[in-house]
């Protein structure tokens, strides 16, 4: 088995040549919102969606750390590319924690041979908080899936979608594997947000779409790492978007003839204010891919320990990953919008064009932001730091169960 740094070195070599020729077009598709399916089929004929595949398995073999940078690399060329493959990553992270079976195998050759999964978790709407309004039922020797979810980031461009449910006759919680090119499943590009805005976070409707029965799993079984990886492919968007805002603050300062009759220098290049800038921008940068290598190394040891769930070890470990995650996102959601706002000190009116683009940093920067809100991420690790209360590993979002009756019952606030 090749060393980790050869390993991750022949991956690369092979995904540059990819990462640059999407970064030449990058702005060019989000302006006119051209969607990237030539861009995602280029990464996954080169091996993208099997990069955890065991290489005995016919994968990449990679390490969590190492796949992070492999997304960091990918979001600096464009930040909406590693987002499209997040719900992708996390059920490839769940099959290599699953127990050995005939159903997990079959898993990672399709990953092998290509296949992709998105993500349908969210709901819009009335449903309370912790349910589901999209259910699964039994119809002959399989299941149905009926409803309706939004932010379902990836699937558009997926053979499957991954998909939270109720199970009509238990009431349980559930997950349900569904392929997207089947009558039952509509794919709406209806995601509005102001930034990233080629990730199709957008609409599925699900009408009796079928599903095996091998394909439906209880929620409760699935990795326990799950929202700390979610966190960390966020995190590697972010360090990608800091990496593009240092490089752009360089070509755009070098390239500038006019400066200000009231600056410290004949060339912008020269001027120690601006240089200054240039400076905190990068040591931002910085920062943020070293914030990326530290939670990945945190949540991989929380990968090495998911065979012994439950055991003092795994619980550990898997309180450092949630804890890492949100100290990295409190920190960086922060700093990165930041820096796309402390970019434009060092130009002038000509920065703000629209042919440049560079207003797009800030906008998909604040858009991965929003995602988890960093000020009760705060709240948890400071009661982790304070008081040693641990964090919790699955959040949801809905109306509140007292709200929903006040609804019920036509109670006014």
């Amino acid at each position: 088995m090749p060393a980790a740094s050869d390993r991750l070195e022949a991956v690369l070599e092979t995904l540059r040549p990819v990462f640059d020729a999407i970064a030449t077009d990058a702005y060019s598709r989000e302006r006119d919102h051209l969607l990237p399916r030539e861009q995602v089929a280029q990464l996954v004929d080169a091996g993208f969606a099997s990069l955890r595949v065991p290489a005995r398995r016919g994968g990449a073999g990679l390490s969590i750390p190492e796949l992070a940078r492999v997304l960091t690399e990918l979001a600096a060329a464009d930040s909406n590319l590693p987002q499209i493959f997040r719900g992708h990553i996390a059920f490839v992270e769940d099959q290599l924690t699953a127990p050995a079976s005939p159903e997990r195998d079959a898993w990672l050759d399709r990953f092998v041979s290509g296949e992709i999964i998105g993500n349908a978790w969210s709901e819009v709407g009335s449903a309370t908080v912790g349910t589901s309004q999209t259910t699964v039922t039994r119809a002959g020797d399989g299941y149905v899936v009926n409803g309706s979810k939004y932010y379902t980031t990836g699937s558009i461009y997926a053979d499957w979608t991954d998909v939270t449910a109720t199970n009509s006759e238990t009431g349980e919680a559930v997950t349900a594997l569904v392929r997207v090119d089947q009558p039952g499943v509509t794919v709406r590009d209806d995601w509005n947000g102001f930034g990233q805005q080629l990730t199709s976070t957008g609409t599925i409707i699900f009408e009796n779409a079928r599903v095996e029965p091998s394909e439906v799993r209880l929620f409760e079984s699935r990795f326990r790492y799950q929202t700390a990886l979610y966190q960390l492919v966020l995190l590697t968007v972010l360090a990608g978007v800091a990496s593009s805002i240092e490089s752009d603050a360089a070509t755009q300062i070098t390239a500038r003839k006019r400066t200000y009759s009231h600056a410290n220098a004949d060339l912008v290049r020269h001027d120690a204010q601006i240089l200054g800038v240039a400076g905190e921008l990068s040591a931002i940068a910085f920062t943020a891919d070293a914030t990326v290598k530290h939670v990945a190394e945190v949540v991989q040891r929380a990968f090495e320990t998911a065979a012994e769930r439950d055991s003092d070890e795994d619980r550990a470990a898997n309180v450092a990953a949630e804890i890492a995650s949100a100290q990295g996102q409190i920190v960086l959601s922060k700093l990165v919008p930041d820096a796309a706002t402390r970019l434009f000190d060092t130009l002038g009116a000509s920065g703000v064009s629209r042919d440049v683009g560079l207003d797009r940093h800030w906008r998909n920067a604040r858009t991965v932001v929003s995602h988890n809100p960093w000020i009760y991420k705060a709240r948890i690790v400071g009661d982790w730091t304070v008081n040693g209360t641990a964090p919790t590993y699955v959040w949801n979002i809905g109306v509140a169960a007292r709200e929903s009756a006040a609804s019920d019952t036509g109670a006014l606030n």
